[in-house]
């Protein structure tokens, strides 16, 4: 009995937990492969098209720590790809202008 209890209550806390809208794989990997296989620069329709047709899932806000741990970085705001991508581009092509 004290088990059924305890699966209502995780059952409960599960279903009221916020989502968020995850890239997966990550948007500034996609990001930055794409740049990559341009060889130059993206332009801002570039990186807002290929934001809008990134693969997403739907994944519970408290699991998102874990992954970004696991994979071993953070993922740029979607809602933010130009302005984020631009910030940290540079750093991810180690400042050679690419």
């Amino acid at each position: 009995m004290f088990g059924n209890i305890l699966n209502r209550i995780r059952k409960k806390s599960e279903a009221e937990e916020s989502i968020k809208i995850v890239p997966v794989p990550a948007l500034v990997a996609v990001l930055l492969n794409k740049e990559k296989e341009k060889g130059s620069p993206l332009t801002q329709d570039e990186v807002i098209n290929i934001r809008d047709g990134a693969a997403c899932i739907a994944m519970p806000i408290s699991v998102i720590p874990k992954l970004e741990e696991r994979r071993g970085y953070a993922d740029i705001d979607p809602e933010q790809a130009w302005e984020q991508w631009q910030e940290i581009r540079e750093e991810l092509h180690g400042n050679d202008n690419s």
